[in-house]
């Protein structure tokens, strides 16, 4: 439909490496979700909720997969309340170039907010953040989803 993904593309998310599993805080069949390498200053810990089979934007997103994220984002939303102890939180997608899309498999951001974050006008930190500052992120994460919680995805 509306693709851009070159020809040779090595999509990050496709051949995610051992390396990088300790980041991943959630997987079921459809979807899986990481703490972002990217790191805004005042929303540490922001995740990406990716969908395991490959597609590149909204456009090509199966209403199944889309489903999925959308109950994986609200399972993961309460978690990063409790983990985190947030005020709120905020979800991001982009789509083509125009749409700041820079990696080309379907993800979302989900945020953590705090009142005077100023999100939406920081830039990242211009470096990946080490993988034990991620996976201490991670681990909070992950305890939290392990708690019982009043019907985490609604069912």
């Amino acid at each position: 439909m509306h693709n851009h993904e070159p020809a040779d593309y090595h999509c990050p998310f496709c051949h995610l490496t051992p390396d990088r599993e300790p980041d991943v805080v959630y997987r079921d069949e459809r979807v899986f979700a990481m703490i972002c390498p990217r790191w805004w200053p005042r929303n540490a810990g922001h995740l990406l909720i990716i969908p395991v089979a490959h597609h590149e934007n909204l456009y090509d997103l199966p209403a199944a997969d889309g489903h999925a994220i959308f109950d994986a984002t609200r399972m993961l939303a309460r978690a990063m309340r409790t983990a985190y102890d947030c005020a709120g939180v905020s979800t991001r997608q982009h789509n083509e170039p125009a749409g700041n899309q820079d990696v080309w498999h379907f993800h979302q951001h989900l945020f953590p907010r705090y009142p005077g974050d100023d999100l939406y006008g920081t830039p990242p930190q211009p470096d990946w953040l080490p993988a034990d500052r991620r996976r201490a992120y991670a681990e909070r994460l992950r305890a939290a989803l392990e708690k019982p919680q009043r019907s985490q995805l609604g069912t």
